[in-house]
C-alpha cells in the first residue's frame, strides 16, 4: 500500500525492460519522471540562472545539507521562509542529507553512534551532524525532499566495514524519520551496502519497513567499476517497492543515466553538467566534445545541430572555443546551459518513448552515440599534436575521456576496450567469469606436480588479458600452494603491444618482466613461480592453433570484430576451436553477445552461455564443451535456454554468410536439435 506523500502513480512501462515512467505531486509541483535534477550544493547551479534552469525544464534541485548548515546557516533560512524564497526558486528542492560530505572528509571528522563530529572549513569550529541535526537544517532549509542521513562508505569497501556502515545507517535512518515530526516534507530513505547483494537486500528490507516517501540507492559512483555499479543498481531497484521513486544518487553521464533507467530508476543527480562545462566539455548528439581543441576555432556550426538550447540557437563553435580557451566565466554558462538542456531533454525523450512503449528503440539508439567522443572531428586527426610514439604501425594510443589509456586500430577505427579500462575489463570478463583464482589453487590433497592448467589467449592486443592471468596466480601464490598455469596467447601482429609496453606509464600492467620477455624472446618464464609460463604463437590463429603445446583449458577469445577479423568468427573457425579442445572440459569467454556467433559456437558443438555484461554490452558470451558441461563447472553459468531459438529464428544473420543456401537446412538442424536446447 502507498504511504507516500508524493502520491506517486506510475504511467508507464516499456515493454523488455525495467524502465518506467510515472508522477508524483511535492509540495510545489508535479514532478514526471524519469528525471534529472541540476546540483545547486549551496543554493545556486553554478554559472547558471534561475531562470535559465527553469526555461530548461528543470523540475527539482539539489542543495547541500551540510554547506547550507555552514553558510549561511539554517537560521538564515528560518528567518527568510525558506530556500526558495531565498533563492528566488517556485520548482522542488530536495536536499541532501550531508553522508556524502562527511565521507569525503576522512581526515578532517570522528564517526560515533551519535554522528559525525567535523571541523567547519571556514572558521574552525566544531561540529556534529547527527541525524537530528541534519534533519533540522533540512526542515529550516525547507526542501520538497529530505534524505535520512546514512553512512556513505566507499564502494569497494570490505565486507565488516559494510556491514558495520550499513547498521549505523538503518539506525539513522529510523532517527532521521522521528526527527521529522509532522512536517509535511517528503523523505527518502538511502539503501547502502557496498557492492555485496545480501547487505544490500538486507539495507533495503529493512528501509522498506519503515514509511519513507521514495528510497535512494547510495554509496555507488565512489570507486567501484561501471560495471559493477550497474549490476548493483539493477539488483537493488528490484528490491525497492514499485510505488514509490527510485533515486540513484550522484549519477552521472547520460550514458550511465540511460542504463540506469533500463534497471528501473527514476530520479538522478550529477555535478557533471557545469562541472564539464567549466572545463570546456559538452554532451551533444554528435558525441562529447572538448571545446578547447584548435579543430572547433573557425566553426560556425551549432554546438549541436539537434539541439534547440538557447546557447546552440545563438553562438557557434568558434565563439565557445573562443571563450572557453580564454577563460571567460560567460563560456561555462554558456555550455553549461546547453549540458542542463542536454540532460533534460534525453529524460523527455526517454520518458515518451517508455509512454510509447518503445524505449528499447531508443536505448539502442543513444547508446550508439552517447558514449562517442567527436563523431565529425576524431581526435585523430589531429597529427600536428601527436609524437612520435603514440603511433605504431597500425595502432595508436586513445585516451578515453573518463582518463584511461587503450589501443585503438587506425584501419578499423575499433578500440580496445573503448569504454573501460583494459584491466578492469580483463578481470571481469576473463578472470572473474572463469574462476581462475579458484582453479588456480591446489586442494589439500594435490601437489605441485599436477597438470598445468592452459589457457589460450586469443587475440594478445596489448595484453591485457594475460596479464591479468599472470597477475592473479602470483596474487594467489603469495598466498598459498598453486598448481602450474601455462598461457599461450595467439597475435598476428605485436605492434599494439609494443606501443603500449613504451608507454607503459598510461599501461602500468605492463610494468613487469613477462612482457618484456614476450617482445624480445617469444616467450617468459616467472624466476619466482616455476610453474607459470607464457608463450606466444604469432601468426594467423587458425593456422597456429594446431602449434600450441597443449590444448586448452580455458579460452579468451579477444579478437577484433568480426567487421575487422571476420574469418576468426566463422562456423568453420570455431569447429576447428572446437576440435583443438580435444575432448577437454574447456571453457571459452568472449566479448560479443552476437546471435550470429552464439549460433556458429552452438553448430560447432560448444554450448553456449550468458555472460555478464562489460562496456556498452549488456551480456556477452561462455561457451562450453560438452565435457565442461558435465562438471561442476556448468552449474556456474545460465545456458540459452530454448526460448533464445526465437530471437535467433528472427535475426538477420540466422545462417553463416560462408553456407551455400543448400546448406541452411542442415545448419538450422544442428541448432534446433542441439542437446542444450533438448
Amino acid at each position: 500500500m502507498n504511504h507516500s506523500r508524493l502520491n506517486f502513480r506510475q504511467d508507464g512501462a516499456a515493454t523488455g525492460s525495467r524502465a518506467r515512467a510515472a508522477t508524483f505531486h511535492t509540495l510545489h509541483n508535479e514532478v514526471r519522471t524519469p528525471l534529472f535534477m541540476p546540483v545547486g550544493t549551496q543554493a545556486t547551479v553554478k554559472a547558471q540562472l534561475p531562470q535559465t534552469l527553469e526555461d530548461a525544464g528543470t523540475q527539482i534541485l539539489l542543495a547541500n545539507t551540510y554547506h547550507l548548515l555552514l553558510r549561511p546557516g539554517p537560521e538564515v533560512f528560518r528567518r527568510t521562509g525558506g530556500i526558495h524564497g531565498f533563492m528566488s526558486w517556485k520548482r522542488s528542492v530536495l536536499t541532501d542529507s550531508g553522508g556524502f560530505q562527511i565521507f569525503s572528509l576522512p581526515h578532517s571528522r570522528a564517526m560515533s553512534e551519535e554522528g559525525a563530529v567535523f571541523q567547519s572549513y571556514l572558521d574552525g569550529k566544531t561540529i556534529l551532524l547527527s541525524p537530528e541535526v541534519s534533519i533540522e537544517t533540512q526542515k529550516a532549509i525547507g526542501g520538497d525532499i529530505m534524505m535520512a542521513l546514512d553512512h556513505c562508505i566507499a564502494s569497494t569497501a570490505d565486507e565488516a566495514t559494510a556491514r558495520d556502515a550499513l547498521g549505523v545507517t538503518q539506525r539513522w535512518a529510523a532517527r532521521s524519520l522521528a526527527a521529522r515530526g509532522d512536517s509535511p516534507q517528503s523523505m527518502f530513505g538511502i539503501v547502502q551496502g557496498a557492492l555485496f547483494q545480501e547487505l544490500r537486500r538486507e539495507s533495503a528490507r529493512g528501509l522498506t519497513e519503515m514509511p519513507f516517501d521514495g528510497f535512494a540507492i547510495g554509496g555507488l559512483a565512489v570507486g567501484e567499476s561501471k560495471s559493477e555499479r550497474e549490476d548493483v543498481c539493477e539488483f537493488t531497484a528490484q528490491l525497492l517497492p514499485e510505488d514509490k521513486p527510485r533515486y540513484l544518487m550522484g549519477v552521472g553521464t547520460p550514458l550511465d543515466i540511460l542504463e540506469a533507467v533500463h534497471r528501473g530508476v527514476d530520479m538522478f543527480d550529477c555535478i557533471m553538467p557545469t562541472q564539464l562545462a567549466q572545463r570546456g566539455a559538452v554532451f551533444t548528439s554528435r558525441g562529447f566534445l572538448q571545446m578547447r581543441r584548435g579543430v572547433y576555432k573557425f566553426s560556425e556550426e551549432k554546438l549541436d545541430p539537434a539541439c534547440a538550447c538557447p546557447t546552440c540557437a545563438r553562438y557557434s563553435r568558434a565563439y565557445l572555443h573562443h571563450l572557453t580557451k580564454t577563460s571567460e566565466t560567460l563560456g561555462w554558462q554558456l555550455l553549461g546551459k546547453h549540458n542542463i538542456h542536454f540532460y533534460h531533454q534525453l529524460m523527455r525523450e526517454i520518458r515518451e518513448s517508455i509512454l510509447a512503449d518503445s524505449f528499447l528503440d531508443l536505448y539502442s539508439e543513444k547508446r550508439a552515440f552517447l558514449h562517442e567522443s567527436d563523431l565529425d572531428n576524431p581526435t585523430r586527426e589531429q597529427k600536428p599534436k601527436r609524437t612520435k610514439a603514440r603511433t605504431l604501425g597500425n595502432y595508436e594510443i586513445h585516451l578515453a575521456w573518463e582518463g584511461f589509456a587503450s589501443i585503438r586500430q587506425i584501419s578499423s577505427g575499433e578500440i580496445m576496450h573503448s569504454r573501460t579500462p583494459p584491466m578492469e575489463e580483463a578481470r571481469r570478463l576473463y578472470i572473474e567469469q572463469s574462476n581462475l583464482t579458484e582453479r588456480v589453487r591446489l586442494s589439500p590433497d594435490e601437489d605441485q606436480e599436477s597438470a598445468p592448467l592452459v589457457i589460450w589467449d586469443v587475440g594478445l592486443g596489448a595484453a591485457a588479458n594475460a596479464m591479468a592471468a599472470i597477475l592473479c596466480y602470483e596474487e594467489q601464490a603469495a598466498r598459498g600452494q598453486v598448481r602450474p598455469l601455462r598461457i599461450v596467447s595467439f597475435e598476428n601482429d605485436l605492434d599494439s603491444l609494443r606501443l603500449a609496453f613504451r608507454h607503459n606509464r598510461d599501461f602500468p600492467y605492463l610494468r613487469h618482466s613477462g612482457p618484456a620477455g614476450i617482445l624480445k624472446e617469444g616467450a617468459w618464464q616467472s624466476r619466482q613461480h616455476p610453474g607459470l609460463s607464457w608463450s606466444l604463437l604469432s601468426g594467423d590463429f587458425l593456422e597456429r592453433m594446431s602449434a600450441a603445446p597443449a590444448p586448452p583449458d580455458l579460452i579468451f577469445y579477444d579478437m577484433f570484430s568480426t567487421k575487422t577479423s571476420g574469418d576468426q568468427w566463422t562456423l568453420n573457425a570455431f569447429r576447428k576451436l572446437f576440435e583443438a579442445c580435444a575432448g577437454r572440459a574447456a571453457e571459452l569467454f568472449t566479448y560479443t553477445c552476437s546471435t550470429a556467433n552464439r549460433a556458429a559456437l552452438l553448430a560447432a558443438g560448444f554450448y553456449v552461455a550468458r555472460g555478464r555484461n562489460a562496456g556498452e554490452k549488456l551480456e556477452t558470451t561462455i561457451a562450453l564443451t560438452p565435457a565442461a558441461c558435465r562438471g561442476a563447472s556448468a552449474s556456474r553459468h545460465e545456458l540459452l535456454a530454448p526460448d533464445w531459438l526465437e530471437k535467433w529464428n528472427r535475426s538477420a544473420a540466422k545462417f553463416p554468410g560462408e553456407l551455400q543456401p543448400h546448406q541452411h537446412g542442415s545448419f538450422e538442424q544442428a541448432i534446433r536439435e542441439h542437446a542444450q536446447f533438448r
